[in-house]
């Protein structure tokens, strides 16, 4: 049974850090394309960070330079550490992971596409204030 369980996140101030985690049970995190997704009221889910199974990764233009996709193989975990947080990073974010090795599978074009990843986790709630 495969299982993504998120935790870390929580209030902070603009300016602040966070660091998000997504535990992952029923398969190999290190075989698998691994991405962050968040939804904020009023407005589309949309692709912040994946780190694809050779550990290449890609983030939204509007957290780059401020957010780092990371895993730890062993610990079958995923992790986003988030710095310099902007109220508009405000959403719930979820952690997302895809297993198929389609052939036509692209991660550097398709990496933020929410509907080819298989799993999902149950979201973290993140609020940044002014």
């Amino acid at each position: 049974q495969v299982q993504l369980v998120e935790s870390g996140g929580g209030s902070v101030q603009a300016g602040g850090s966070l660091r998000l985690s997504c535990a992952v049970s029923g398969y190999t995190v290190s075989r698998s394309w691994m991405g962050w997704f968040r939804h904020a009221p009023g407005k589309e889910r949309e692709g912040v960070a994946a780190i694809a199974s050779d550990g290449r990764t890609n983030y939204a233009d509007s957290v780059k330079g401020r957010f780092t996709i990371s895993r730890d193989n062993a610990a079958s975990t995923l992790y986003l550490q988030m710095n310099s947080l902007k109220p508009e990073d405000t959403a719930t974010y979820y952690c997302a992971g895809r297993t198929r090795a389609s052939w036509w599978y692209d991660f550097g074009s398709r990496w933020s596409m929410a509907g080819d990843y298989e799993y999902w986790g149950q979201g973290a709630q993140v609020t940044v204030s002014s």
